[in-house]
């Protein structure tokens, strides 16, 4: 398939606190138009069987979100949606997987100006 002709994949991404299943409308209605759509339990969060107590870094509670796009195809681009805190797992992602992200959509969402580049930014 083409860039214009391929199936466009969201993945969403929760805020604190929340889970997947806060995507559920939006994605019922992304699918009904034809879209393939992931919404993720970040660690500890939602249906993740995860214990939150031992959730120590950011980099261990995006996991999720790391594995699903170290398991897309090479070629495969994704739109990641993010809402509130949701968008600093967003940044993060894109700093480690740019050429897998096509967009990303930061929904009334936590978008750092220049991505983590401070002490603070990485303890939020």
């Amino acid at each position: 398939m083409s860039e214009t002709t391929e199936k466009l994949h969201f993945v969403m991404v929760h805020v604190f606190g929340h889970g997947a299943w806060c995507w559920y409308k939006i994605r019922s209605l992304l699918e009904a138009s034809d879209y393939k759509v992931s919404c993720i339990d970040l660690k500890g969060s939602g249906m993740d069987p995860s214990d939150p107590n031992t959730i120590f870094s950011f980099q261990d509670y995006n996991k999720p979100l790391i594995n699903l796009l170290s398991n897309l195809p090479h070629n495969e681009k994704v739109i990641l949606v993010g809402h509130s805190a949701g968008g600093m797992s967003l940044t993060y992602a894109i700093h480690r997987f740019s050429k897998k992200i096509r967009m990303a959509i930061y929904v009334a969402a936590t978008m750092l100006k220049h991505g983590f580049v401070t002490p603070q930014d990485y303890e939020h």
